[in-house]
């Protein structure tokens, strides 16, 4: 088995990708770049049996309706969502509750936040996967699911909490993490890209959503239940490992 991870930023610069291969109880890490463009990313989805990409698959099921009201005028489906607890039914999808519920955290949203232009470019790239690999269930169900890896590192006992950013302190707490995750996935073959994943938290996430397309892969994750299963077909799913690290290569 092959999984990618893609760590999808707005544009080509600081986009990530992760091959690992899987054979037997080892994995190695093949592939890993930086600045990675939308062919890249679709060439490499055809060589893989499952990619875990970090960012949104899709919106809340209530923006689009809310945006249709306001340009067409209709006052009854914009006031649907008057008052904080409306609002947050645009800003947040069912699978964003559900991460909160099951982790603590809480995931950026998708249409009121920083996620807003990856999400764009996923769809983008989505559009491009479907047109030569044939259209990907958004709920995680074919070769391309939505992860999480700060809710990842979380499930598996890694302590993600403030390696983001280019700063020494941040710098400091990515190295310990690292040797965090090679102290806990000794049969992991890094193959020598110890130090980068050290310097980029880019490259370090890209890594997490490979293993976590891992987890996808194997039905090891938390995937919706009757009572989510509508709105992950539309609004995407994130997917939450239900296995420890050590599961992972078996």
């Amino acid at each position: 088995m092959r999984t990618l991870g893609v760590d999808l930023a707005a544009a080509t610069k600081k986009t990530a990708v992760a091959v690992i291969e899987w054979s037997d109880d080892r994995a190695r890490l093949t592939h890993l770049a930086l600045d990675v463009n939308d062919q890249e990313i679709v060439d490499l989805f055809g060589t893989c049996d499952m990619t875990g990409v970090d960012c949104p698959v899709g919106w809340p099921d209530a923006l689009l309706p809310f945006l249709t009201g306001h340009l067409n005028n209709d006052p009854a489906a914009v006031l649907d969502h008057d008052g904080i607890a409306g609002r947050r039914l645009l800003a947040y999808r069912d699978t964003d509750r559900f991460c909160t519920a099951q982790t603590g955290l809480i995931p950026l949203s998708v249409s009121a936040d920083r996620l807003a232009h990856p999400a764009m470019r996923c769809a983008v790239i989505q559009a491009k996967i479907a047109a030569l690999h044939g259209r990907q269930p958004r709920d995680g169900s074919g070769r391309l699911a939505e992860v999480y890896p700060a809710a990842s590192l979380k499930i598996w006992g890694l302590n993600g909490r403030g390696y983001k950013g280019r700063g020494t302190p941040e710098a400091g707490r990515l190295g310990v993490l690292l040797d965090a995750l090679r102290g806990q996935a000794p049969w992991l073959d890094l193959a020598g890209n110890e130090a980068r994943l050290a310097a980029s938290d880019d490259l370090f996430d890209a890594v997490i959503a490979s293993l976590t397309a891992r987890a996808a892969a194997r039905r090891r994750t938390l995937a919706p239940d009757e009572a989510h299963a509508e709105a992950a077909r539309s609004e995407g799913w994130i997917h939450l490992p239900s296995c420890t690290l050590d599961e992972l290569p078996l």
